[in-house]
């Protein structure tokens, strides 16, 4: 009877596992996916203030533009760059 106990007890961590991997699988691939935008996103930020230094262009690094930055990576920083250069 014991070793029932064993045998049913080790089952039900292995599928209690398995249904956690399962669940927290989807969270951590999307919060990846967004931490590679972001860290895109700062590159390009940076790499349009070194190239906007020659043509005496430059998007302003302050809390908001590096929001934007992060959160919508590659499309934020055209959006700042199209901000600049005809509302600013």
């Amino acid at each position: 009877m014991e070793m029932l106990y064993t045998v049913l007890l080790i089952a039900a961590v292995l599928v209690a596992a398995y249904v956690l991997i399962k669940i927290l699988a989807a969270p951590i691939k999307k919060i990846f996916k967004l931490l590679i935008n972001a860290v895109c996103g700062f590159a390009l930020l940076f790499l349009a203030n070194f190239v906007g230094g020659f043509f005496d262009f430059s998007i302003p690094v302050n809390l908001l533009t590096c929001i934007i930055a992060g959160a919508f990576g590659i499309p934020g920083v055209i959006f700042l760059v199209v901000v600049v250069m005809f509302f600013l």
